[in-house]
């Protein structure tokens, strides 16, 4: 085995000296030290040797391999230096000639609208934040008012981590506040930015993973005219108008009272597809944090009131740019992102 192992590098040594260019070497390569390579075969043939004989056939096979690694790299070097002298040595070679710009790409049209609203209320003098993606049970629901058997908990809504269900997808961005709110002393003003996830049926509208952008203040005297107008502000940032909104009674189980934000259509004034029709656009939903949920975190509700709110980026982004399917956000196809 000894005498086989120096033999094949002896050959080795004289292939990779005469490999005439990279695609030869690579053959060479793959054939010397592959899955299925020479090299391989030895090692694998180490097992069925006589125990004494074992540790050096297993050094001489290392040490091969080795320095066959450090021929190839050599001539490969060597390879791309012969072929860099024979293009200068061509008539048509100019030193003097700019390099080959490389291809830019360009931002994901969510990516730019995340930046401008994070500009927004970065301006107002909100923290903007993250957290993780899969979020425990506790973050998720329960700290947030919501009880085993509401129906976002339902195996349709959510995609459960673990079989206990401890673990989960995040579903909104709000567990961000509940951990604001467990670590921080009032007041504070956050944003909670990111990718959430949930069990939908595909569509125009709707897609199995978003991103929603959630607000939190807390403080002495916050009212519900504080929230208004600050999303009337951010709206008036994003569209360069001042857009019509309207508040309708909603339900959601961390606030009370909770309320949906509707903003007149900026693309018609009689009804279009993007409505529905309607003139109005359903924008986000908005309310006071409940007091259970300051419960939760600590926070005292007899000192201190808040609102949140909450919207999906990627219907904001379709609003802004005029786009007019969901899932073209995560496909991935370039002839849609080079638009933007």
């Amino acid at each position: 085995m000894e005498e086989r192992i120096g033999q094949l590098g002896t050959e080795a040594r004289g292939r990779i000296e005469g490999a005439a260019d990279a695609e030869a070497l690579k053959t060479i390569e793959r054939e010397l030290l592959g899955k299925q390579g020479v090299l391989a075969e030895v090692l694998a043939s180490i097992p069925g040797l006589e125990p004494a004989e074992r540790p050096l056939v297993g050094r001489l096979a290392n040490e091969l391999k080795c320095e066959l690694l450090g021929s190839l790299a050599a001539r490969r070097e060597a390879l791309d230096q012969e072929r860099l002298a024979t293009d200068r040595a061509c008539d048509d070679f100019d030193p003097t000639l700019p390099a080959r710009r490389a291809v830019r790409g360009s931002l994901h049209p969510i990516t730019r609208v995340r930046r401008k609203v994070e500009d927004v209320f970065t301006s107002m003098g909100y923290s903007i934040l993250e957290g993780p993606q899969v979020e425990l049970d506790y973050y998720n629901f329960q700290a947030l008012n919501i009880p085993a058997d509401h129906p976002a908990r339902e195996m349709q809504d959510t995609f459960y981590c673990t079989g206990g269900g401890n673990l989960v997808m995040r579903t909104h961005t709000s567990p961000v506040q509940v951990r604001t709110m467990e670590r921080a002393e009032p007041p504070y003003r956050v944003v909670s930015v990111g990718r959430v996830f949930r069990k939908e049926e595909q569509d125009a509208t709707h897609d199995h993973t978003f991103h929603q952008v959630e607000g939190l203040v807390v403080g002495e005297d916050v009212t519900a005219g504080h929230l208004i107008g600050t999303l009337r502000a951010l709206l008036a940032r994003l569209f360069g108008r001042e857009l019509d909104t309207r508040l309708r009674p909603g339900y959601f189980p961390f606030v009370e009272p909770g309320f949906e934000l509707d903003v007149r259509c900026p693309f018609c004034e009689d009804g279009c597809r993007v409505c529905s029709r309607t003139t109005w656009i359903e924008f986000c939903g908005l309310g006071m944090v409940h007091p259970r949920v300051f419960a939760a975190s600590d926070v005292d509700a007899e000192r201190y009131t808040g609102f949140a709110f909450g919207f999906g980026l990627d219907r904001l982004t379709m609003m802004l740019l005029g786009i007019d399917d969901v899932r073209h956000f995560m496909a991935g196809d370039l002839r849609f992102l080079e638009q933007f």
